[in-house]
């Protein structure tokens, strides 16, 4: 049976994602949407026009029209106005707030069963302003950014241990900014505990590098924000739902109680399947874990109020 994703968004990330799928042959079929339907329409042209050489096959068009999205297996939403240098993630709430509802409102009357994968900023308050606007199951809608995040981590570990990236186990956990929550006790460098492995001074130098992570690409860019490391980190939960792998994944899942919160949208450990979200994983937290957990926690919800101000629709 053929599998479909459409990509809503023809950004830096719609793009790439779109030329990840076709390297992968992940699915059949790739719409990209944009309000802008020559850049959606260009770039899929683009990448079609690629495939003789990098040797896949599948469908790739362009496009304005939400009906084209029908039937889609797995929609990934990048669509919003990126961060600019010393904008922080929480300046763009107002602008992509109103951007999400329109998706939010295209998505539901055309293509309501898909797994939904968000990756635009602010993350956590935009997938649950999603969630809200199109009154879709929450366990099939769920924010990229603790894959991202993790990824930052474990690359900076690798580059101050000396070690090849794949040797690093970690997690982080918590709100997609800058109260995340790297999990050094999670954290083991083929099989030994980080804490055997560097000095804390370090350590605590990474975690802070990791929690900037985006705000020192967008400075070195100046015009523009990440887009590869995101692409492949919505690809991976992308590829773990349309093949039912049942990664343990760290994503921003709907929380009704797990971690002693309800009812809000945060970064924690899950299981995508076929079904979706099938599964949270609550592990253990050390007293100080669990604190960090918390502020960040509570970092989310400030947010949240600040987005039912705007909008009293949340």
């Amino acid at each position: 049976m053929s599998k479909k994703i459409s990509l809503i968004g023809a950004g830096q990330i719609g793009g790439t994602l779109a030329h990840l799928i076709g390297l992968k042959e992940l699915v059949d079929e790739v719409v990209m949407f944009d309000v802008a339907s020559g850049i959606a329409k260009g770039k899929a042209l683009d990448i079609a026009q690629s495939s003789s050489v990098d040797g896949f096959n599948i469908k790739l068009s362009g496009t304005d029209n939400y009906e084209d999205i029908k039937n889609s297996d797995v929609i990934i939403i990048t669509a919003g106005v990126p961060r600019k240098p010393g904008m922080t993630r929480d300046d763009l709430l107002g602008i992509n707030l109103k951007i999400i509802k329109e998706v939010a409102d295209g998505i539901k009357a055309n293509s309501p069963k898909s797994f939904i994968i968000c990756i635009t900023n602010p993350l956590d308050i935009i997938v649950m302003a999603l969630q809200k606007y199109s009154g879709l199951e929450p366990n099939k809608i769920v924010g990229m950014a603790g894959i991202l995040d993790t990824s930052r981590f474990r690359y900076f570990l690798s580059q101050e241990l000396k070690v090849p990236v794949k040797e690093i186990e970690s997690l982080v956990l918590g709100g997609h900014g800058d109260t995340m929550v790297p999990m050094p006790n999670y954290t083991k460098i083929n099989g030994k505990p980080l804490s055997e492995m560097i000095e804390n001074k370090k350590l605590e130098l990474i975690i802070e590098r990791t929690r900037k992570g985006g705000a020192e690409i967008i400075k070195l860019l100046e015009k523009g924000s990440a887009f590869y490391a995101p692409a492949a980190s919505g690809i991976e939960m992308a590829e773990s739902y349309i093949k039912n792998l049942k990664k343990m994944l760290p994503c921003a899942a709907y929380l009704n109680g797990e971690y002693g919160v309800k009812n809000l949208y945060a970064g924690v450990p899950v299981i995508i399947g076929k079904d979706g979200v099938e599964k949270i994983i609550e592990i253990d937290l050390s007293s100080q874990e669990k604190e960090q957990f918390n502020l960040s926690i509570k970092a989310v919800k400030d947010l949240y109020e600040v987005a039912k101000n705007i909008d009293k629709n949340l």
